[in-house]
């Protein structure tokens, strides 16, 4: 049975660098490409919270759809790609997508963010969280 990895995708140079990084150490594995929908997403500010109508929600999820693809363009094309869309805080929804049995995660590789200082003290950091929080093995890629 081959290995399942997911990886976290946001659209961040960080998230392209570790999807590379997980081809590259994982050769034979399946990856499942996770994009989180936040509710600051689409926000004029990054520390706005927008209120999500089915119009925000949907218009969310088409961007989505085109990051995957622009992001499978990438990927060698014999390998198995399965995407997903969850909502809430990230760093949640990573762990408990790779916490659930039914999807058969083996492990996570993700891209850092690279906070650090205040930011990372207010904000606290979601390649952070996953590592402490993950019952499968996570690898941040620089």
């Amino acid at each position: 049975m081959s290995q399942r990895i997911l990886v976290p995708i946001d659209g961040s140079e960080q998230s392209t660098s570790a999807l590379s990084y997980a081809e590259t150490l994982y050769p034979d594995a399946e990856f499942v490409l996770l994009h989180v929908l936040s509710p600051s997403d689409g926000a004029p500010h990054p520390d706005a919270i927008i209120m999500h109508t089915e119009e925000t929600v949907a218009a969310q999820r088409e961007d989505a759809n085109k990051l995957f693809e622009t992001v499978r363009e990438q990927i060698e094309p014999d390998r198995t790609v399965e995407t997903a869309i969850e909502n809430g805080s990230a760093a949640r929804a990573i762990v408990d997508y790779a916490d659930d049995p039914e999807a058969e995660i083996d492990a996570i590789v993700m891209g850092s963010r690279g906070r650090d200082g205040a930011k990372r003290l207010l904000l606290g950091s979601v390649a952070e969280t996953v590592v402490r929080r993950a019952s499968v093995p996570v690898t941040v890629a620089r």
